[in-house]
């Protein structure tokens, strides 16, 4: 008989899932046939959703089957760019264009700065003044002032000198730290050709795996050795990429306390940082975050203060100065209250930001496909990432086809369902509460009228 109870109740309060069933709907767009794709998730999902934990978030394909889907952070990336650094160039002249670059006497500082570099004198060779000399190869000091670091470089840059529109040559180059052992790095084709109209086309780079490079030595292979007017090595510069992020302005309402200031906050918003908008003048405002607790006993409100700041915004010497973001604990709930040292003068809106998720889901079904959101304790349908795109790498999620997400759409009904649900969920609440009150006073009379046979019964045997 139980059993049959349990399993009447489990069937009255099975409830269906689906795109009716939420409060919004967005339409996804999604280009060729891939089996799994990737969406930024969108603004409005976020700024709809009725879980922190974005319990209410699902993906339909044209006949409202559900699709499996994963929700993770996007991979740190960053960019890579250059920096020109100056190079200090020492020529290396012998009577022959093609003359062994070993063993140079090198002068250097006590900083290792090189002051000259030269090779050898072959032996029984003209006094130096009468044999013509001529460019053999060149030396290059990479140091850079003020670090005793060796610079990371992959590349070297070369100018021509003035009056020089055409050139062709192979260079090879080699590294050193001491200017005594030497390793091969790379070789490259520089040239430059111009026409009539003075265009050039010119490939004027020498590239290599980025490593520390202290001294260089380039000689030529083929081409004419030539005093370039400049030569630059390319450092890369890494600097990560900065995530997506999207930011919300809440109006402030007033609070319990004339100090206070009241926020309701988006419940799928989880925020990264949170500023206040103050939008001119001259202002310093110490404040706590923070958020109204229920004393039980009393049924009053108590602050309860969570982080503790100063909020500003100040305008000197033609520049302006403003505070940055805050962290703020999640346990503060929904309603911020900002509580000033003083009643502030004005009433500004609080900024709030966040990262937004990657969705990447099957595309599976029928399309097209639609993400809905908003629908009241909501069970998770998020999977691990390994059970949607099974076998992919980071690389191969970064490059998933991108769906992209329509404007939010607003289902009357669905709203109408949640606050009939809402009124249900009250009622069903007020008659548990009756039905537990009933058989409370139940209670209390069966005990009452057990003590007063008890006590009848110990009257009449005295007598």
């Amino acid at each position: 008989m139980s059993a049959l109870l349990l399993a009447a109740a489990v069937a009255t309060t099975a409830v269906s899932d689906l795109p009716q069933d939420y409060t919004h709907v967005m339409p996804l767009s999604v280009n060729g046939k891939p089996s799994v794709v990737q969406l930024q998730l969108p603004r409005d999902a976020y700024l709809n959703a009725r879980s922190a934990s974005l319990n209410d978030l699902r993906v339909f394909d044209a006949h409202g089957v559900p699709q499996p889907f994963a929700l993770r952070q996007p991979d740190a990336a960053s960019s890579t760019t250059h920096r020109a650094l100056p190079v200090r160039i020492f020529p290396l002249m012998a009577e022959r264009a093609d003359a062994p670059l070993a063993g140079l006497e090198v002068s250097t500082a006590t900083d290792g700065r090189v002051l000259s570099v030269r090779l050898p004198a072959p032996q029984g060779t003209a006094p130096a003044g009468l044999a013509q000399e001529r460019l053999a190869g060149l030396v290059l000091d990479l140091r850079q002032e003020g670090s005793q670091e060796p610079p990371q470089v992959d590349a070297l840059h070369f100018t021509l000198p003035p009056g020089r529109t055409t050139y062709t040559g192979q260079v090879w180059l080699e590294a050193s730290d001491d200017l005594k052992h030497w390793d091969a790095i790379g070789v490259a084709e520089l040239s430059w050709l111009a026409n009539a109209s003075d265009e050039t086309l010119a490939n004027d780079k020498l590239e290599f795996p980025a490593r520390p490079m202290r001294y260089a030595r380039l000689s030529w292979r083929s081409g004419e050795p030539l005093p370039f007017a400049a030569i630059s090595a390319q450092s890369p510069v890494h600097r990560p990429a900065a995530a997506p992020t999207e930011s919300l302005l809440l109006p402030a309402q007033p609070g319990r306390d004339p100090r206070d200031l009241q926020y309701s906050k988006p419940a799928g918003v989880t925020p990264l940082g949170v500023g206040l908008q103050v939008e001119s003048g001259n202002m310093v405002l110490p404040a706590m975050l923070g958020s109204y607790v229920e004393v039980r006993r009393t049924g009053q409100f108590r602050f309860e203060p969570a982080v503790r700041t100063t909020f500003y915004r100040l305008e000197q010497d033609g520049k302006t100065r403003l505070s940055g973001d805050i962290a703020v604990p999640a346990w503060i709930g929904e309603r911020w209250v900002l509580r000033f040292d003083q009643p502030p003068p004005v009433k500004p809106a609080l900024r709030i930001s966040w990262e937004p998720a990657t969705l990447v889901f099957v595309a599976g079904g029928t399309p097209p496909y639609t993400l809905a959101v908003g629908r009241d304790k909501a069970a998770p349908a998020a999977r691990d990432i390994s059970e949607v795109a099974p076998g992919f790498t980071p690389a191969e999620l970064r490059t998933l086809e991108r769906a992209t997400a329509g404007a939010a759409q607003e289902q009357l009904a669905a709203l109408a369902n949640a606050a009939k649900r809402a009124s249900a969920d009250n009622s069903a609440a007020q008659k548990r509460l009756m039905i537990l009150w009933g058989v409370l006073v139940l209670g209390v009379a069966v005990v009452a009228g057990m003590v007063w046979r008890l006590l009848r019964q110990a009257g009449t045997g005295n007598t």
